[in-house]
């Protein structure tokens, strides 16, 4: 599920199984090529981002996340001529961007399955080539979560394409274990919106979350024993029951976010963050003992200190233990910054973001060499 400044719209167990042959062994990470994009000015104030480079320059291009050998990101892209997101593949050596998904219907969060012979995203292209439609309220920060997505698995090419989920409603947010590839995803089947996992090829599913409210957003740690997720804290029952009643109109409204941590069998539920804003986007870093995520937690500061309530929508990147202690600031446009991802080798970042836009409203990805 995606967010940019610009539109506000839907952006997203047991042990991991044994994988099966089909995924192959997973590949090992290369010495990292980038011969996309361009050089860009590092900010002084962005001490751990180091060497950026712009990596997309036009339209809205957000969820960049890298294949296992490090050579190239699959992300979700719209431009002027597209009527919604469709999925891209982006080779970082040569620039070359190749869509992947089928061009009809809305398609959210792609991921590298192990190995890299195979993506898995969302669509709901099998319903009607026109994209489907929620009509917002309008009263607040907003995401659609439709109920025509599903679950999809394909070539990096596009073909061979396999439907994973079936069950009515949304099924979405799909995110793959490193270690046995695994998936985790988001899911409304049992009457709100929880964590599951899957085998790779859809079958062994699994309820991860259980408790009311939306529970989604998940990766796992890069041991594949943990989950990070963004769940659903209302301030009071007034909210809560709000947000069950916009659910069912395939709605969510994300301002009251925290980042979580469970174990892969859903054990050990944890808060991380407890700021009251909308935090998503969560990520381990390599050793898996902290956290980077995107808040609008500075942004909601300044909107009630000048009341300019547009200054919510700028996000930041934030960097936190996993138990919750030192938080640190890790970007400072004024913007929209989010999707962080590290690198298979841990040296490098990719993100969305809205600095040096064209136009407003553009979303663009942006790669950096990581300062510890």
């Amino acid at each position: 599920m995606r967010c940019t400044s610009s539109l506000f719209a839907s952006i997203v167990l047991a042990a991991c199984a044994a994988p099966t042959a089909a995924d192959g062994p997973a590949a090992a990470a290369q010495p990292f090529v980038l011969g996309a994009g361009k050089p860009v000015d590092a900010r002084a104030d962005e001490p751990h981002l180091r060497n950026v480079r712009q990596l997309t320059f036009d339209g809205e291009n957000a969820e960049a996340y890298w294949s296992h050998d490090g050579a190239k990101l699959i992300f979700q892209r719209r431009d002027a001529a597209m009527p919604a997101d469709q999925i891209y593949m982006l080779d970082l050596a040569t620039g070359q961007q190749t869509r992947i998904s089928t061009g009809t219907g809305r398609t959210t969060c792609a991921y590298f399955q192990k190995g890299d012979r195979r993506v898995v995203f969302g669509s709901t292209h099998h319903t009607g080539d026109a994209p489907p439609v929620v009509k917002l309220t309008g009263r607040g920060y907003e995401w659609a979560v439709h109920q025509e997505y599903d679950i999809f698995s394909a070539k990096p090419d596009g073909s061979d394409l396999v439907q994973l989920t079936k069950t009515p409603g949304y099924d979405a947010e799909a995110t793959v274990c490193p270690v046995t590839g695994d998936l985790v995803f988001t899911s409304v089947r049992d009457g709100d919106l929880e964590l599951y996992t899957m085998a790779a090829d859809g079958s062994n599913v699994r309820r991860v979350t259980n408790r009311p409210g939306y529970d989604g957003g998940a990766f796992f740690s890069h041991d594949g024993k943990q989950l990070v997720l963004r769940s659903a804290f209302p301030k009071d029952a007034k909210q809560a029951g709000e947000n069950a009643q916009l659910l069912t109109q395939q709605i969510v409204r994300p301002s009251n976010m925290e980042i979580c941590v469970c174990d892969r069998d859903g054990g050990n539920f944890r808060q991380i963050t407890r700021n009251g804003a909308a935090n998503f986007a969560p990520f381990f870093l390599p050793g898996d003992r902290k956290i980077l995520f995107a808040s609008n937690v500075k942004g909601m500061e300044q909107a009630a200190k000048t009341g300019d309530r547009s200054a919510a929508r700028r996000f930041n990147l934030f960097l936190v233990n996993a138990d919750g202690s030192g938080l640190e600031q890790v970007t400072n446009s004024e913007e929209f910054d989010s999707f962080p991802m590290f690198s298979p080798d841990g040296k490098h970042l990719v993100w969305a973001s809205n600095r040096y836009h064209a136009k407003p409203g553009e979303t663009n990805l942006f790669v950096a060499e990581w300062v510890d």
